[in-house]
């Protein structure tokens, strides 16, 4: 009997789901062709339905699309919910990402919604009641209302022992809030954080790429897009003056609340002799845990130096700083990594549908991408 080369067998697919998968991946075609190791013509067609791919080729795309093999046999493409509104202000790459950048955003739309059907599940209450802000309303106004509301007094903020400390404060009390806080790690240049609010619960994403002072501001920034009600994926910069009237509100809002303007009068007043010296911002930002950046565009809001100032001293804005890695080069626990990445409460919200039985413990390793040897110790790090 002839055994037939695996390469003949061809799987049907329908041209619109290859198109609708390769373009949600960011895949093109002369890159699909490279890595399938045949032509871009071929690829054509696989597009147009001129052709299937082979079995070979059908488990290569599920890899790099980050797809399993069954969405492929769809009649027809999956209805998603749209990208977010894109407020990176780069024209060359409007709503065009970076493929990671799109993994990461289809993965937080899928926790998303696992986070409402495990919410419904043990009935848990998804909405967020919160304060809307308005473009018309001042933002350090709202930026004060919300420091208070999370009780983040002057001295708590120093007490606290370095950023990440902060940062896990805030986090906490925005989920507190029902807003699920992710973190993934994408391209800087291409994205530092996303907002979803056209579903709840609400999702705030922010960039592992960046330095741990970066991501304070662009979550406090991400939160003010909540605040104003609209779905956006953007690149939060304290040094970046925008055109967008909506960012430079949310800008302002992250400024106020991590460093509110009485404070920084009051330690730039104390300062102002040696106020741009290396040492004093090094000792400012080390004390509150904001960037130098932020410290130096609110010396240049408020009038402390010029936007001449502001310039030759730029290139004090910190390198971007990557986690994940030790300097052994061992990655870090993927218990650790979960929990950083996914947060107390969706990981929480897992555990608690698992402890009532409302899923299986295959689902539970399936929502929480872990293994069964790490699965109790990750839960018993994550507060239920």
């Amino acid at each position: 009997m002839i055994k037939m080369p695996k390469e003949s067998l061809t799987m049907k697919i329908e041209s619109e789901v290859f198109k609708w998968l390769k373009d949600s991946s960011g895949w093109n075609n002369e890159e699909l062709a490279k890595r399938l190791k045949t032509s871009v013509e071929t690829i054509k067609k696989f597009e147009t339905g001129e052709k299937d791919p082979s079995l070979r080729q059908l488990r290569e795309l599920s890899t790099i699309f980050k797809r399993p093999i069954a969405s492929f046999f769809l009649s027809k493409p999956k209805l998603e919910k749209p990208k977010p509104k894109d407020y990176r202000l780069i024209p060359e790459k409007e709503n065009q990402f970076d493929k990671k950048t799109l993994l990461v955003l289809r993965k937080s739309r899928h926790l998303q919604q696992v986070a409402k059907e495990l919410s419904i599940n043990i009935n848990y209450k998804i909405d967020s009641k919160l304060k809307r802000g308005k473009i018309s309303e001042k933002p350090e106004i709202i930026a004060k209302y919300y420091r208070d509301l999370v009780q983040l007094s002057e001295e708590k903020q120093i007490k606290f022992k370095n950023p990440y400390e902060l940062f896990h404060y805030l986090r906490d009390v925005l989920e507190e809030l029902n807003i699920y806080v992710f973190q993934f790690s994408m391209p800087v240049e291409d994205a530092r954080g996303f907002v979803f609010v056209d579903d709840t619960p609400y999702i705030i994403a922010v960039n592992t790429a960046d330095s741990i002072e970066a991501r304070l501001f662009s979550l406090m920034h991400e939160f003010a897009h909540i605040l104003l009600g609209e779905s956006v994926i953007d690149m939060p910069d304290p040094f970046l003056s925008s055109r967008s009237q909506i960012v430079k509100w949310c800008n302002e809002f992250s400024a106020s609340f991590l460093l509110p303007k009485n404070l920084a009068i009051k330690l730039f007043d104390s300062h102002r002799d040696n106020l741009t010296e290396k040492s004093t911002l090094k000792t400012l930002s080390n004390r509150y845990k904001i960037s130098k950046a932020m410290l130096l565009v609110n010396m240049n809001r408020l009038n402390y130096i010029s936007n001449n100032d502001l310039n030759t001293i730029i290139n004090i804005k910190p390198k971007v700083k990557k986690e994940g890695k030790s300097k052994g080069g061992v990655g870090i626990p993927s218990d650790k990594k979960r929990l950083s990445e996914m947060g107390n409460k969706f990981i929480s919200l897992v555990a608690n549908n698992f402890d009532k039985e409302k899923i299986t413990y295959t689902d539970a390793l399936n929502y929480l991408s872990i293994k069964s040897k790490k699965f109790n110790k990750l839960l018993s790090q994550a507060k239920k």
